[in-house]
């Protein structure tokens, strides 16, 4: 059984314990603004294991230091919470390479 789409009530409560991430429509997105090229390179990679781990993997666009990733479950048609439970887990790792 696939993941169950969430409702709008419950994408307010998780999107308010996200500050860095914005709605766009059935997804959500975060830009991260890494120290350098490499620094984002190393935090696509990152994100990729974890990615994989969850079997759940993100948009990403990458444009010289900024990194945009994109989250929607497209096999349910829009935001599950595997969508948060990955964004908490990139908001995490991207904390880790301001460090």
């Amino acid at each position: 059984m696939g993941a169950a789409l969430l409702e709008e009530e419950e994408i307010s409560v998780r999107m308010a314990g996200l500050p860095a991430w914005v709605r766009d429509g059935a997804q959500i997105r975060r830009e991260v603004e890494a120290a350098s090229f490499l620094a984002g390179i190393e935090l696509v990679d990152r994100v990729a294991r974890a990615a994989e781990d969850a079997d759940h993997h993100p948009d990403i666009d990458i444009r010289w230091r900024t990194v945009t990733f994109a989250l929607s479950t497209h096999s349910a048609g829009g935001l599950t919470a595997k969508d948060f439970d990955l964004a908490a887990v990139i908001d995490r790792l991207a904390a880790q390479g301001e460090g």
